[in-house]
């Protein structure tokens, strides 16, 4: 088959099976998108924006004008294709161009074929592949700085590409003065351009880190490993063909242990994470698959796996029949939360989403009134345990952000979070109850309360700021 005619269909692939999620929005791609909905209203991310994930994972959606539904997933199938174009790159410069089109359907198929909130959404562990492909592409062609400028984007994306800059001096090591000046260019430049990133993304992000929800992270970190390697056995057979066979193995060997190392930082072990390991992995299969007859009816047998698992549920998902699953409960909930918030909004009308919801920011593409995109920086308690858990984090931080919020009049709360944890609902905060005098109960979902400013007293010669 001709390069462009398989590189086309492979894109016609990646396109159909986003386009099945176009009904449904992520939490992972709603936060970048919120903050580009504010961003397009003149606000300055950070400044303006309270936002802890690095600027460019919310700057590109800005693309497409932060539209979800059609535009989303259409930018999505584009962005990963680009992905799976730098690994055809990649594989044909190392081998020949039959190992460049087996690797850029491998990766295109673990990027479809997967757990949806994982593979689906535009969030910085998939962003991430890209610019990992492209460093230790350059790297391997000896182009130690455009390297380094390469992991330094990548860092702009995702923290994790710490790990990427670790990969590329496998082959840069000789030249690592030049590979860092690379890698601090482009990062240089975004602390100087933006106000409170560090504290928002870097000091943020080591505390949470370093405070896992798993009980047991290590054993919980094998067993998810393990899983994970056994639905990816396509990938892990061929890469085992090829390595063994190969007299760089070693470098190999490296790539892939910085990236379990990346999976396993902050000891939480989500799926996403092990988006690290698909770029050598992928690679390395693409080899054994075209070297060896016996790997590929074994690769080929493999990769029915994920589509026994996940197929089906592209086609129902494209059919509408999807009112009963568990995990787009919550965003059906935002919708609906939305609907609310939107019949009744006025031009000019504000929104703080207590919770972690900000899908409902893209259902509304409301302005915030507040710096605050979700509760965790105002209650303390992170997104990946507060359904359950009670415990600040960073209590002192949020009670200072809580003052903050005291000094603002958003027109809408809706409250995402007190329904399912009563212990953090916005009622239970004694310092925002004068505050939230103000408002009156408007309407309920399953899951959401939504309030609005109430009318004042007959007589007040104050003008309602709404």
């Amino acid at each position: 088959m001709r390069p462009k005619i398989a590189l086309a269909a492979l894109f016609l692939f990646l396109l159909a099976g986003r386009l099945c999620h176009t009904r449904v929005v992520w939490v992972e791609e709603s936060y970048p998108a919120a903050a580009a909905i504010q961003m397009m209203g003149g606000k300055a991310l950070y400044r303006d924006v309270w936002f802890d994930k690095p600027p460019l994972s919310s700057m590109v959606y800005l693309l497409w004008g932060a539209r979800i539904g059609i535009p989303l997933r259409v930018a999505g199938a584009a962005l990963v294709f680009l992905s799976c174009w730098l690994a055809f790159l990649f594989a044909r410069a190392m081998w020949t161009e039959r190992e460049g089109l087996v690797a850029a359907w491998l990766l295109g198929w673990f990027l479809t074929f997967g757990i949806p909130a994982a593979v689906i959404p535009l969030a910085p562990d998939l962003l991430l592949v890209g610019p990992q492909l492209a460093a230790v592409y350059l790297a391997w062609r000896g182009r130690a700085f455009w390297s380094g400028v390469a992991a330094g984007i990548g860092l702009l994306v995702n923290s994790k590409a710490l790990f990427v800059l670790a990969m590329c001096a496998l082959w840069q090591w000789r030249a690592l003065p030049m590979l860092a000046a690379g890698f601090l260019l482009p990062n240089l430049l975004a602390c100087a351009s933006f106000q409170d990133y560090w504290r928002q993304v870097w000091e943020w992000g080591f505390a949470y880190s370093r405070d896992s929800f798993l009980e047991h992270p290590f054993t919980a970190g094998a067993a998810r490993t393990w899983n994970w390697a056994g639905f990816h056995a396509a990938l892990i057979v061929g890469a085992f063909a090829a390595l063994r066979k190969s007299p760089d193995r070693w470098r190999w060997l490296c790539w892939i242990a910085i990236a379990l190392a990346g999976v396993a930082a902050g000891s939480r072990f989500f799926p996403r994470y092990y988006f690290l390991l698909l770029p050598p992995l992928t690679l390395a299969a693409a080899r054994g698959f075209v070297q060896t007859k016996w790997v590929r009816f074994v690769v080929l047998a493999l990769l029915l796996v994920p589509v026994a698992r996940f197929g089906p549920r592209y086609v129902l998902l494209a059919a509408g029949a999807d009112s009963n699953w568990s995990d787009l409960a919550l965003n059906r909930d935002s919708a609906a939360a939305a609907k609310i918030v939107s019949a009744n909004a006025r031009p000019g009308d504000t929104l703080l989403v207590w919770g972690y919801r900000p899908d409902i920011f893209a259902y509304t593409r409301m302005p915030a009134g507040s710096r605050f995109l979700d509760s965790q920086p105002l209650t303390g308690v992170i997104a990946d345990r507060h359904l359950t858990s009670s415990r600040p984090s960073f209590p002192e931080l949020a009670a200072r952000n809580r003052l903050e919020l005291t000094g603002t009049r958003p027109a809408f709360i809706v409250d995402g979070l007190g329904p399912m944890n009563p212990q953090l609902a916005i009622t239970n905060y004694p310092d925002l109850r004068t505050w939230l005098g103000a408002y009156r109960e408007t309407g309920r979902t399953a899951d959401s309360v939504i309030y609005s400013l109430a009318p004042f007293p007959a007589g007040n010669t104050l003008v309602q700021k709404r």
